[in-house]
């Protein structure tokens, strides 16, 4: 049956008349206010450590999370699923704000993407060049670049990380699917902890399909595995066991590999590496750091990057 003119244009104006309308949809609000915070559902959506929309680490953060109870943050961040979730409240000993970090599974004391999309956002909102953000291991400084009137850019102070050689090295190798590492397989800790697996080619790292099953078993942690040379390194990051797969950009592992890197003669300390990560799952990431001091006597750890607002949403939660 052949559809006439008139009946194709009065067809093709309620389609444009149904696409206006949702255009303008204003949806209810559920009404379990049993279930609801007391704040204000509003969030972010940020690209980390990538300058481009679309590309780098996801990140939701929540501009006043005042009301919010933590057993609430959870529930959010499980309903987002992104690698985290950040929620901003008052603070209490000195800095801008404090935040409060969320995977999908649980808390998290200090993250590196999400103290750097939060610290992009709190420095756009106040006009400030650098910002302290009290996370649960301890405040944290990030120098922010302005262009254009628009915070851009930033570069933390990350805790300084202990390690220790990792005892479980022969079944995480088995869950990565790899004979052997070219360096100590060592786990660092700076809140949360990531075991730093060198292997001997970017290639090699490219084509990793690990046991996430495996992985997982092994307890929370992420692990990190890495090649390149000289200023450049690729790496992927795996931590099912914090309810990640993979992880696009992970600013709290980039600060440990430069250490790692300099701690094992790969680079001087002082020198700054360029790492990317995440362009095997399509959301290629870049992250600059670097450790100052000496094997024995570590001064500094440091992580930058770029960030961009792409999105804001609202839970109609009450």
């Amino acid at each position: 049956m052949r559809l006439s003119a008139h009946s194709h244009f009065t067809s093709l104006q309620r389609m444009s008349d149904a696409m206006q309308r949702l255009g303008a949809f204003d949806p209810p609000r559920t009404r379990d206010a049993a279930q609801a915070p007391q704040a204000s559902g509003r969030y972010l959506l940020l690209d980390v450590f990538t300058d481009r929309p679309l590309e780098g680490n996801q990140l939701a953060v929540f501009p006043d999370a005042r009301g919010v109870e933590p057993e609430q943050m959870q529930r959010l961040a499980r309903e987002l699923r992104l690698s985290e979730t950040v929620f901003i409240l008052p603070a209490s000993e000195g800095g801008e704000v404090a935040i409060r970090i969320f995977t999908p599974e649980l808390e998290l004391p200090f993250a590196g993407h999400p103290v750097l999309g939060t610290a992009i956002v709190v420095a756009g909102a106040l006009e400030r060049e650098a910002v302290t953000l009290e996370t649960r291991i301890g405040p944290v400084t990030v120098r922010v670049r302005h262009e254009d009137g628009r915070a851009v850019s930033g570069w933390m102070t990350q805790p300084l990380p202990s390690w220790e050689r990792y005892e479980c090295e022969a079944e995480l190798l088995s869950a990565l699917g790899v004979a052997r590492a070219s360096l100590p397989v060592e786990v660092y800790d700076n809140g949360p902890r990531h075991v730093l697996v060198a292997l001997g080619s970017t290639g090699e790292v490219s084509a990793l399909k690990p046991d996430l099953m495996a992985l997982a078993a092994l307890g929370e942690l992420g692990v990190s595995c890495f090649a390149g040379s000289g200023r450049h390194w690729r790496t992927r990051m795996f931590a099912p066991g914090l309810g990640v797969p993979e992880d696009p950009a992970t600013g709290s592992a980039a600060g440990p590999l430069a250490l790692h890197l300099a701690r094992h003669g790969l680079i001087g300390f002082g020198e700054e590496v360029e790492i990317s990560q995440g362009s095997e799952i399509s959301r290629p990431s870049l992250l600059y750091a670097f450790a100052s001091g000496s094997a024995e006597a570590v001064q500094g750890v440091e992580v930058g990057g770029s960030a961009v607002i792409v999105a804001e949403g609202e839970f109609l939660l009450g």
